[in-house]
């Protein structure tokens, strides 16, 4: 008992059965982790065949198409088609009969008010994504948003151009145009033009942000990077091994 009189609380101990119920959560929790990721993963993967399969199964004529034929539908095979087909109309289109064909198409295109608005928009989105150009972004970085204090990721893009550099043009310094993703999901955010010498820029890819900020910072890379194993590296640290062994080798067994 205390000086007050009020019984001592006994310190809280795990029975045998509230240890193994806690060790089986833990199991539980870590088996969820490491499968739940391949389910979800499997799921994404399949939901997309099929809708794939959905829209261009019907498109195959039935002497081509193996559902016709077999008992039981072939998945991918709506996918596989469209891979093909993509790929052949990509090759089509290289040469110049094939580019003068396009630019016939989208000159009739330009003439309707409405369609030309969002197939202009597209073509746009579509060719700066897959393009792999210096148009992509760069690199992540960090700056004050939206309050001065509080700091927010952004995806650096290349420098401003057009009417917005020429109006923003002075003597602070360069001014880049960022991407503020919002979280969990990245495809939505807000285009921002900072100064350079406002940015943080991060060592981390973009793939590693895109991370952090689906993830709401629970999936966080590494930080310093380890030192890439490079053949010069691996050769020293053999060399550094073996004249090791041999200065090993030549002590005397009961030297210090």
């Amino acid at each position: 008992m205390t000086s007050t009189g009020a019984p001592t609380p006994e310190p809280v101990r795990l029975t045998r059965r509230g240890a193994l119920a806690h060790r089986l959560r833990n199991y539980f929790l870590t088996g969820l982790v490491l499968v739940a990721p391949v389910f979800l993963t499997l799921w994404i993967v399949w939901v997309l065949v099929s809708w794939v399969d959905g829209w261009i199964k019907p498109l195959i004529p039935r002497q081509y198409n193996p559902d016709a034929y077999l008992p039981f539908p072939v998945p991918g095979f709506g996918l596989l088609v469209a891979l093909v087909a993509l790929t052949l109309i990509g090759f089509l289109t290289a040469n110049l009969a094939g580019r003068t064909l396009v630019n016939f198409g989208e000159r009739i295109l330009d003439r309707m008010p409405l369609i030309r608005t969002i197939y202009r928009g597209s073509k746009q989105i579509f060719e700066t994504v897959f393009s792999g150009s210096a148009k992509s972004f760069q690199q992540a970085g960090l700056i004050e948003y939206p309050r001065h204090g509080l700091w927010s990721v952004v995806f650096i893009a290349p420098s401003a151009r057009g009417e917005i550099a020429a109006r923003l043009a002075g003597p602070e310094g360069e001014v880049l145009s960022v991407f503020l993703p919002t979280t969990p999901n990245p495809t939505s955010g807000y285009l921002l033009y900072v100064k350079a010498e406002d940015i943080i820029v991060l060592d981390m890819t973009i793939e590693e942000a895109a991370k952090l900020v689906i993830s709401a910072g629970l999936v966080s890379p590494d930080y310093p990077r380890p030192a890439p194993v490079t053949s010069a590296r691996r050769a020293r640290s053999a060399k550094d091994a073996g004249q090791k062994r041999t200065v090993d080798s030549l002590t005397p067994p009961g030297a210090a």
